[in-house]
């Protein structure tokens, strides 16, 4: 019975982050925040920063009783700022196991009717800030050998509507720089993947809970007929950094509700016929 015991703590312990150093970009609010937690809880020391001081300082108070954690605010689309980031953990904890970028905007509009302003503000947090954070911290992990990256894609990558081309252009372009960088870091230990929610429920989409009509109908593109609560992105995110994903790389990892399984709307039927 030793050895089947032994056994069953060691996949037990594949999922523990105890020991581990993460960093969470966007700790703040929405999904960042819910990761800091879900990262925290498994015994990881979690480095919380954002360009909210108030929100990244609050998070990182939050989960301060689970243990070891810091705030440091820091703008996703400025690349001193991400550099600088980066110069300090490798300094003062010396590794970084675990690092997971969150920040996204998008401006709903029509391709035709976009300024390059409005582009440019899209493009460079998404597209240019996920690669700052992949670039900084992949380049710690690559040196120590080892560690897990995580960026933040969309269904939006695959599935668009009207005023989200631009916004779904940079998702799509994530999951493609994730995949290139698992290809190239791959050898020396390094894990790199993308988390791809649907709709996901935060503060930044609280202005579409004043509109039930359109809030029922995003949630009906889901074979669950509801939104995803922030905790449950969070642990498709505690998964990829932890261990029991040691074989998982260059993977975009829907976390969707269904809503790139099915086409449109469910149709309500509920009974399993036999024949």
């Amino acid at each position: 019975m030793a050895g089947i015991e032994k056994r069953l703590e060691a996949y037990r312990n594949r999922f523990r982050l105890d020991g581990k150093v993460a960093l969470v970009l966007g700790a703040a609010s929405g999904i960042g925040k819910a990761a800091a937690e879900s990262l925290a809880a498994l015994g990881a020391t979690v480095i919380c920063a954002d360009k909210n001081k108030a929100g990244v300082e609050n998070t990182a108070a939050e989960i301060a009783a689970t243990g070891r954690t810091e705030s440091h605010v820091v703008d996703a689309s400025d690349a001193e700022a991400i550099h600088a980031l980066a110069a300090t953990i490798d300094s003062k904890h010396n590794r970084l196991d675990v690092a997971v970028s969150t920040p996204a905007v998008h401006v709903r509009k029509l391709m035709l009717d976009y300024t390059d302003e409005e582009y440019d503000r899209v493009v460079d947090l998404n597209l240019r800030g996920t690669f700052l954070f992949l670039r900084a911290f992949g380049r710690i992990m690559v040196r120590q050998r080892s560690g897990s990256l995580i960026a933040s894609s969309s269904v939006r990558a695959t599935t668009l509507e009207p005023g989200l081309a631009i916004y779904g252009a940079t998702k799509a372009g994530i999951i493609q720089m994730v995949r290139g960088l698992a290809s190239e870091v791959g050898p020396f230990g390094v894990r790199v993947n993308a988390i791809v929610p649907s709709i996901v429920d935060t503060a930044l989409v609280a202005p579409l809970k004043a509109r039930p009509e359109i809030w029922s109908k995003l949630a009906s593109h889901t074979v669950f007929n509801r939104w995803a609560r922030p905790d449950e992105v969070a642990a498709a995110v505690s998964f990829l950094a932890s261990d029991a994903a040691s074989y998982i790389t260059g993977t975009a990892l829907l976390v969707d509700g269904g809503w790139t399984t099915i086409d449109g709307a469910p149709s309500g039927l509920t009974e399993t016929h036999r024949g």
